[in-house]
């Protein structure tokens, strides 16, 4: 060390190299150096990295842990990981096993790299100021028991997970009491579970993400101020799918995202003080069912388009308010011309309240019965909740 600077080296790790082994590379490097690793395949059993150094991948070098090993794990701070091909570690449902995993330490990337076969693909666990970003993580999971999530994070603090794409694992996202963490413009898709999932974690973002056919959506859990904006939740169907399912969420924002093509849009469970607007919700079964449990939440200047049930509810109370909402179903009036509906629009129908008590008359769907029923309730509504209404309804739609 000279005038308090750290002179790093580099070592070279390869066929064509003095030095063969990864782990050799990482034994003979001292705190801030470099090992670069050629491209080729690397049977090394787990490789730990207990050193502040980088390690970088030419040419994509394959770290192969044989369906036995945890490739990658890091033990220290202060390391990059970066442009290797990771696969086949081992599959422990008590240690948890990952592809690279990250044990108790801070500043750390994980850029650039192909995760493939993996039991978890990244797993952070009590760690702080990690990014993860440009990774490809993809697992061919058929049973949820069987693999684990693409990116898990787990007691950790200040994440920026970014720019990857999750592919065929349980949760393609999984956060449990993470805070302080932006994910960001990433694509999760064709997981067996959720795109994402978060318990009890505070104080994120989730930005210009894309949850896309995922079994069950996206579930938000136990947890307040959360910000997501600019998503994209499409194409999660089945009996219990949702774009997004919010349990017990309080004072958060859910602001120009888009709902498109889901069984039900948003799911709405205990969630309290929730800002929902500039949303697109179009071709969904149900567009927002919102439970009796929740208050206090606010719809504003979001559109309603080509869904079969735009709201859902299952109890008579109305303790959120709908305002300056497009729905196309509106057969209102503007006499005045001011772009607002002169009449109330009353988005619940009183068949989507029969569909929540009785399932099975959805085969009645369509019927004229059913819209005599729907016509003649909104003239004289009885069963209906009286104060769950638009009083300011849009005559056209918002751009999104």
């Amino acid at each position: 060390m000279t005038g308090g600077i750290l002179h790093a080296s580099s070592i070279k790790v390869g066929n064509k190299q003095t030095i063969k082994s990864i782990k050799k590379g990482i034994e003979l490097a001292k705190p801030g150096d470099t090992v670069w690793v050629d491209a080729g395949l690397y049977k090394e059993g787990n490789i730990q990295i207990d050193k502040s150094i980088s390690l970088i991948g030419i040419g994509k070098p394959t770290l192969d842990g044989e369906k036995k090993f945890e490739p990658l794990s890091i033990k220290s701070s202060g390391v990059t990981v970066q442009g290797f091909t990771i696969k086949g570690s081992g599959h422990s449902s008590i240690n948890d096993i990952a592809g690279i995993k990250i044990y108790n330490t801070h500043q750390i990337k994980v850029l650039d790299n192909v995760l493939e076969d993996n039991f978890f693909g990244i797993y952070s666990q009590n760690c702080k100021h990690l990014e993860i970003r440009g990774n490809k993580i993809q697992a061919y999971g058929t049973a949820e028991q069987l693999i684990g999530n693409g990116i898990h994070g787990w007691k950790s603090d200040s994440l920026d997970i970014k720019d990857n794409e999750i592919i065929g694992h349980r949760d393609g996202i999984y956060l449990e009491f993470v805070t302080n963490t932006h994910v960001i413009n990433n694509l999760s898709k064709q997981n067996l579970r959720y795109g994402l999932h978060f318990m009890f974690s505070h104080d994120n973002s989730y930005v210009g993400n894309t949850f896309r056919a995922n079994g069950a959506g996206v579930a938000v859990m136990y947890t307040k101020h959360v910000h997501m904006e600019n998503n994209k939740f499409e194409e999660n169907w089945g009996d219990a799918a949702y774009g997004l399912l919010l349990k017990d969420i309080s004072d958060s924002q859910i602001i120009n995202n888009q709902f498109d093509r889901n069984t039900t849009g948003i799911f709405m469970e205990g969630s309290n003080r929730i800002h929902l607007e500039n949303n697109n919700f179009k071709g969904n079964g149900w567009a927002i069912k919102v439970q009796s449990s929740c208050m206090d939440n606010v719809f504003k200047n979001n559109n309603f388009l080509q869904n079969t049930f735009d709201v859902a509810t299952n109890g008579t109370l109305a303790l959120n308010n709908f305002e300056n909402n497009y729905w196309d179903k509106y057969e209102g009036y503007d006499l005045n011309k001011d772009g607002i509906g002169d009449i109330a629009f009353r988005p619940v129908s009183l068949f989507s309240m029969m569909v929540e008590r009785y399932p099975s008359v959805m085969l009645l769907f369509r019927s004229f019965m059913v819209t005599l029923f729907d016509r003649t309730e909104k003239l004289l509504p009885s069963l209906t909740p009286e104060g769950l209404k638009d009083e300011k309804p849009r005559m056209k739609s918002i751009q999104v």
